[in-house]
């Protein structure tokens, strides 16, 4: 199963953070992959900074791993999530509803440390930021 990274785990990616690095390693880059809400918030934080390292960072990093593009079945599970979120009175961050409409939409695994996702019942969940 293809594995989609959450903007969090990628920031760890940058900082080396040991767990993610190792699990990185240890798949194929056709295993992993990124949504381009992701991308565009990768982008932003960078824009942001104003940091000419960080910036070449993500353009490399983006250079070598799938990104996702957002379509129709991404923005159709995206409707049925915030629906079905909103009923069950859980509240989630837009971009984090995005992503994990767009994990779920793609069938994939999403990858990250933040605990919001869990609400989401779709969703398979790693965190490689943890002791496995």
């Amino acid at each position: 199963m293809k594995h989609m990274l959450d903007t969090n785990i990628v920031s760890h990616l940058f900082k080396r953070h040991p767990g993610v690095v190792n699990r990185m390693t240890n798949l194929k880059p056709a295993d992993v992959c990124i949504s381009s809400i992701t991308e565009a918030e990768l982008l932003y934080g960078a824009d942001k900074k104003q940091s000419t390292r960080l910036k070449e960072t993500i353009k490399t990093f983006l250079s070598t791993i799938t990104i996702y593009d957002w379509d129709s079945d991404a923005a159709a599970a995206y409707g049925k999530l915030r629906a079905e979120m909103e009923t069950r009175g859980k509240v989630m961050a837009d971009l984090d509803q995005l992503i994990a409409a767009h994990a779920i939409s793609r069938g994939t695994t999403i990858v990250t440390n933040d605990r919001a996702f869990g609400m989401v019942q779709e969703l398979t969940i790693e965190d490689w930021t943890t002791a496995a």
